[in-house]
């Protein structure tokens, strides 16, 4: 299964690649967290093969390993552990309009257990990431 969210952010793509390759930024537009990255099996510091560990104050750390680094057009990254989904993917596309607007599509898919909760659950945590990245790299700068 598969859910996404489009926005569009009034900043250039380099602006908001800046603030989604920024793994340890995380906790800025998600407060409450708190990130730390494993580098050494990257390509470039962040970038593919890098481990991303994403603590709450209450709950499991969710594991994610990048496995694209697009600088200005794409990130994605998979669950390692942590997460209540089986095979759980995120993909964020950026797409420049113009030189000072971004076009933001996060995408998230994984294998259901409980098809029809899973599905409403994760069109809601792709809201919530998108919307709150999104309001948080509108305030930035």
């Amino acid at each position: 299964m598969q859910t996404s969210s489009t926005t569009v952010i009034a900043r250039p793509v380099t602006d908001v690649w800046e603030a989604l390759a920024d793994h340890r930024g995380i906790s800025r537009w998600a407060p409450g967290l708190r990130v730390t990255v494993d580098d050494s099996a990257a390509t470039v510091p962040g970038g593919v093969g890098a481990v991303r560990r994403i603590a709450a104050r209450v709950g499991p750390t969710v594991v994610e390993r990048i496995t694209a680094f697009e600088p200005g057009r794409r990130l994605a990254y998979e669950a390692l552990g942590g997460l209540p989904f089986r095979d759980y993917r995120g993909v964020v596309d950026l797409r420049a309009r113009g030189a000072a607007e971004t076009e933001v599509t996060w995408t998230l898919s994984a294998r259901p257990r409980v098809p029809v909760l899973e599905r409403l659950a994760l069109a809601g945590v792709t809201r919530l990431l998108l919307s709150r990245f999104a309001a948080a790299t509108r305030r930035s700068r």
